[in-house]
Parts: C-alpha cells; sequence; structure tokens
C-alpha cells in the first residue's frame, strides 16, 4: 500500500469481533494500485459503545466513511440521517459515507455483492427457490437482493421471532406472494440455503443449518469468509452439493464502495 501521510483519508471499518475481517486486505491494495491516497482501518466497537463510536468518528474531520460488519448493521442504519430505498427495505447498511455538512448517508452493498459472486460461479438465483437462515443485517440485504434477481420463493428463518416477522412483512409488502418465513429452516424444496448467521466463525459452532434436508441438486453458500472452508461448506461437499464460499460476497462489493465513497 501507500505510504501513510498527514493527507491520507481515512475510512473505518467497524464490528465487533474485528480480527476475521478481509475487508481491508482487499480493499487496500485496490487503492494504492490506484494511487488513491486512502486507508481503511478496522476498529472494534463493542455494541454497547456503537453510538459513541459512530458519533466520535463524525467528528474526525479526515475520516470519510465507514464500512459496517457483524453486529452492527442494523445499528448503523438507526445512525444514519439517510439511507438508500434498499437498506431502508432491508433494516441494515455496511457503508456510511460522511457528507460535507457532517451528516451520514448509508446503503447496504452485502446483497448485491452475494448475488453478483453467486451468479459469477454459475449459480444465477432468478427462477429458483431460496432459503436465507439468518434474518439480520446480512441476511436482510441478501434477501432483498435475492428477491430482485428474480427468486420464484424465498424462505426466511431466524431465532429471533421479532427480527423475523418484522423482516417478513416488510418484504412480503414489497414482494407480494414470494416470502416465507419460519423460525425452522425450510429446506426440502431449497435450490438454494444461505448461511447468513455468525455460526461458522468459531471452531466449535455447531452448522446453522442441516445439509442432509436439502435436495441433491441445492446449492450452499456460506456469507462467512474466515475461515474460508466452514463446517457447512464441508459437509455441503461431503454430501456432493455444490458449495459457494463467503469471499466472493465481499469481493464483488469492492467497486461499489469506491464509487460509493467517490474514490
Amino acid at each position: 500500500m501507500t505510504e501513510i501521510g498527514g493527507a491520507t483519508r481515512v475510512y473505518a471499518l467497524l464490528g465487533d469481533p474485528i480480527a476475521q475481517v478481509r475487508a481491508p486486505g482487499l480493499l487496500n491494495p485496490v487503492l494504492a494500485r490506484r494511487g488513491t491516497d486512502a486507508v481503511l482501518v478496522p476498529v472494534h466497537a463493542p455494541p454497547a459503545d456503537l453510538t459513541q463510536v459512530v458519533r466520535g468518528l463524525q467528528r474526525v474531520a479526515n475520516l470519510d466513511g465507514m464500512l459496517v460488519t457483524v453486529p452492527h448493521k442494523a445499528a448503523a442504519l438507526d445512525l444514519a440521517d439517510r439511507a438508500s430505498d434498499r437498506a431502508r427495505l432491508a433494516g441494515s447498511a455496511n457503508a456510511l459515507r460522511r457528507e460535507p455538512d457532517g451528516t451520514w448517508t448509508a446503503d447496504t452493498f452485502d446483497g448485491d455483492g452475494f448475488v453478483r459472486g453467486l451468479a459469477g460461479a454459475g449459480h444465477h438465483p432468478r427462477g429458483r427457490r431460496a432459503c436465507v437462515v439468518g434474518a439480520g443485517g446480512a441476511g436482510s440485504a441478501i434477501a432483498v437482493a435475492l428477491l430482485d434477481a428474480g427468486v420464484a420463493h424465498l424462505h426466511l428463518s431466524d431465532i429471533d421471532p421479532d427480527r423475523l416477522e418484522t423482516l417478513r412483512r416488510r418484504l412480503s409488502a414489497a414482494y407480494p406472494g414470494r416470502v416465507g418465513a419460519t423460525a425452522r429452516p425450510r429446506l426440502a424444496d431449497a435450490d438454494l440455503a444461505v448461511n447468513a448467521t455468525p455460526l461458522g466463525l468459531r471452531p466449535d459452532d455447531p452448522p446453522p443449518f442441516a445439509v442432509a434436508e436439502l435436495p441433491a441438486h441445492a446449492v450452499v453458500a456460506d456469507i462467512i469468509m474466515t475461515p474460508a472452508e466452514t463446517l457447512l461448506l464441508a459437509q455441503a461437499r461431503a454430501r456432493g452439493l455444490r458449495a459457494h464460499p463467503g469471499e466472493p460476497m465481499l469481493a464483488h462489493q469492492i467497486d461499489a464502495y469506491l464509487d460509493f465513497f467517490g474514490l
């Protein structure tokens, strides 16, 4: 990367935990190759401190924006002054841009990055039946993007009944007749099953759903990036199912980030 100096523009990546994030390793080399004097820095922000961190960063004159990861994507939207339509529909944001007047503008790129990565691997979702496990920040954005990409039906599941029902209602209003939701994943008729939960970050995490319940033609996708081969993906491959890892979702967001931040 280019040498950091007094004129370097700063971007922060907020999360808890933060050690697993891959975005700095992907984005900073792109900035360096383009000769852009900017850097993305990971910031460990526990949930209880998020508001203070975001408001504090808002006052840092050489900080132009933030990326947001687990578990802050829904909370980040609430801290923004304005947001894109897709971010409001998803109820989450993973990027905030500081405007000249100091306010935050929010957008979400998780869903678009996920669908682009999926299609790039030959798994276009149009006309398919999808099951998304996890209705949090990333899961909600992925759900919106899959519906926009033309899935025939989307089934949501989450262990939090209030969060699940809130997302189901919002998406059902926007995409009538194409959205269902239950606490337990509906896998038997799924062409695509997506883990959009944090399960898989830790070595002792159980799999988020049972691949044995999926049909033989199903694609199993995981948004976890570290480790690249999660237990879920290993189990899918062992059963002969097609497995799609997490990194393409991030790789296909890089250009969108650069555009959003004017870089």
